[in-house]
């Protein structure tokens, strides 16, 4: 079972046991990500993935592992490193894990969280149309984050989704 995973640089032709995550498309860029994994009895290992890196996360309650790159998302099964769904071309630039478990996907426009795949996604209602969305930091159940108010971009805002409810509310803005 993998128990961690980490964006790391290329690394030297048999340094860890690699793994090739592609998919074929004409769309596909000419980047790579490699994520050093290491599971539970600390063996370490390499999943190489197409396209620029973003983000890598791991939820224990759902039992997988998404890759964000620039080309692909990509789930995997914690168990093994094997291969569920891929998702082309995502918009996502940003991604966490809810202290409950659930992925939560951050676009430049909007939140959305992953219930059991990839394929299955709820975007999060918010009571400003956002822009620009960063994520900052867990504060218990709820993730802290900024954004701009869309089409008035000096509107710089703190906002806060609880994942107990999950409803998103603003806590300042200039």
């Amino acid at each position: 079972m993998i128990i961690k995973a980490e964006i790391i640089n290329q690394t030297y032709s048999g340094t860890y046991e690699e793994r090739i995550y592609d998919n074929q498309s004409a769309w596909n860029s000419q980047n790579w990500t490699t994520i050093k994994f290491t599971n539970d009895d600390y063996y370490e290992w390499c999943g190489i993935f197409r396209g620029f890196p973003k983000e890598v996360q791991i939820s224990e309650k759902l039992n997988i592992i998404l890759v964000l790159t620039s080309d692909y998302l990509y789930q995997l099964k914690v168990e093994n490193g094997d291969l569920l769904e891929i998702e082309e071309h995502p918009a996502y630039n940003i991604m966490t894990v809810a202290p409950s478990g659930e992925f939560i996907l951050g676009y430049y426009y909007y939140i959305a969280k992953i219930e059991k795949t990839i394929k299955e996604k709820t975007k999060l209602e918010s009571p400003i149309e956002m822009d620009m969305i960063k994520f900052k930091n867990w504060n218990g159940n709820k993730l802290n984050f900024t954004c701009d108010e869309f089409t008035n971009w000096s509107r710089h805002l703190e906002m806060e989704l609880d994942c107990e409810n999950w409803k998103i509310s603003i806590i300042n803005g200039s």
